[in-house]
């Protein structure tokens, strides 16, 4: 079955660039792994998105990408385009303002009856994305990883799987420009060639062959960690700031296949956020917990975590790790001063009076920790985008600190390395105006045989140094363990 019918699409395309329809087809013998697994092979830029709400139920759509119409890379102000087999570099003195421009040549409508992300740009905008923005931040620390900052898919073809309705979409985005009729033919015959390519996949996967032993490491030791925590101690009491983020790097050496680390992740810690990626020269694999900005339909929702704990052994020591989180005034202090900073960043770009926080410190558990979480929401400025409104809450105060701009600079100081992904935000910019990002926290960055993990921990005035290093370990935990179990696939 194809929808919306040729009279309907042209009927939707009124005013817009592109029209996506679908073709439907029965999905009980596909999942999204054993499909993505017949075809990542023969991609050299692919993705998979799937979601776990509350830890325990599978979201309702996955989100396979293949054969991209175009990627774009930001790096040091020069902007790559590869497209129609040809690449275009330029330096350009807004990158921001560039994807704007670009994603302003490919409006679409939204259909009925078709999932949110039915075509747009998917991938990341690395943490050091705010220095585009933010021109204080001029002493960077050094780039060892040398990753883009900012890596897209444009993408004009999705595999949708409907988990609820049993049901696999195949989503063409149909040009408006020029013969219509032709156009919508075209897209349908390519959404017939794509199914029958998914009628007969196979999975394909060969484990990587790993040599040596695993080994992992930090790039700081816990004595410096404890150092930076004293020093950053002293800015807040100094009244430079009232919170920062400070992180460590662990690399495991001689590291297993990426993919079998994704699907060790996905079983092991579900979370909201779940996605690989596969790029020419890394890969990523991350769970990551926590919404960065949503924008849909005009409403701008972030998702503050700030506050954690590990979880207990048993329901009972559970239980009471749960209350003494709840009564922990430092963690209950921390958690407040982060929603303050959301509802800043989102009444940026929202209508006056429109933001209001709709959840407020609630308990979220997942497989290594729990965290504190509210919900902050607004309603989008008349013209202001959902790209304005991810750039206005980049990076999260969350992973930043208060106020941000001066914790950002303070971090430049302790931190030895770029943070590149950690930090940035994973997800989706879709052709009809929406968008869904996640922190990129919980994520293992592949890069030269090496899985990167990073992780992080909040310092306020009342900081216990070795507790703050003993966070970053049980935050990193699940992605560590995850490497580690992976080998044995």
């Amino acid at each position: 079955m194809i929808y919306p019918s040729l009279s309907q699409a042209k009927a939707l395309s009124e005013g817009y660039d592109l029209v996506p329809v679908a073709y439907e087809m029965l999905a009980d013998t596909h999942t999204p792994i054993n499909l993505f697994l017949s075809m990542k092979e023969t991609e050299s830029s692919c993705f998979l998105l799937e979601s776990v709400d509350n830890g325990e139920q599978w979201g309702r759509y996955s989100f396979i990408g293949m054969d991209s119409k175009a990627e774009i890379k930001i790096k040091d102000f020069v902007v790559t385009v590869k497209e129609n087999n040809m690449k275009i570099q330029q330096r350009i003195d807004n990158p921001i303002q560039y994807i704007t421009d670009y994603l302003n040549q490919y409006k679409s409508p939204k259909v009925e009856n078709i999932p949110k992300l039915s075509g747009g740009l998917v991938g990341y905008f690395a943490y050091d994305t705010v220095r585009y923005m933010e021109k204080k931040l001029v002493n960077a620390p050094e780039d060892d990883l040398e990753m883009p900052d900012s890596h897209f898919m444009v993408c004009n073809e999705i595999i949708a799987f409907d988990h609820f309705r049993q049901r696999l979409l195949i989503i063409v985005n149909v040009p408006v420009n020029g013969d219509f009729d032709k156009n919508y033919s075209e897209a349908t015959l390519r959404a017939g060639e794509i199914a029958q390519k998914i009628k007969m996949a196979v999975p394909k996967h060969k484990p990587k062959q790993t040599t040596g032993e695993l080994s992992f490491s930090s790039n700081l030791t816990k004595e410096k960690f404890i150092e930076n925590v004293e020093i950053a101690k002293e800015h807040i009491r100094k009244g430079d700031i009232f919170q920062v983020v400070l992180s460590q790097r662990f690399v495991a050496e001689n590291a297993p296949d990426s993919f079998d680390v994704y699907r060790m992740l996905r079983a092991t810690n579900p979370s909201p956020y779940l996605y690989y990626f596969k790029f020419s020269n890394y890969h990523i694999a991350g769970a990551s917990p926590e919404m960065l900005v949503s924008v849909e339909d005009g409403t701008i929702s972030t998702r503050p975590i700030a506050g954690t704990i590990k979880r207990g052994k048993t329901e009972k020591e559970d239980k009471e790790l749960e209350n003494l989180l709840i009564s922990d005034l430092k963690e209950r202090a921390e958690h407040t001063m982060l929603v303050d900073l959301g509802r800043n960043d989102v009444g940026k770009v929202s209508r006056f009076g429109s933001v209001e926080v709709t959840s407020f410190m609630q308990v979220e558990k997942y497989s290594q920790v729990m965290h504190l979480v509210s919900d902050v929401k607004g309603k989008l400025s008349e013209h202001k985008t959902g790209l304005d409104a991810l750039m206005a809450v980049l990076p999260a105060g969350t992973l930043s600190g208060a106020p941000k701009v001066r914790a950002m600079e303070i971090i430049d100081e302790l931190e030895n390395e770029k943070r590149g992904l950690y930090g940035g935000t994973v997800g989706y910019i879709s052709f009809d105006g929406d968008i869904d990002t996640c922190i990129a926290i919980r994520t293992v960055l592949f890069k030269d045989n090496k899985a990167y993990v990073q992780a992080g921990a909040g310092i306020v005035a009342d900081s216990v140094p070795e507790r703050e290093f003993e966070e970053t370990e049980n935050k990193a935990k699940a992605m560590l363990k995850a490497i580690e179990e992976a080998r044995g696939i």
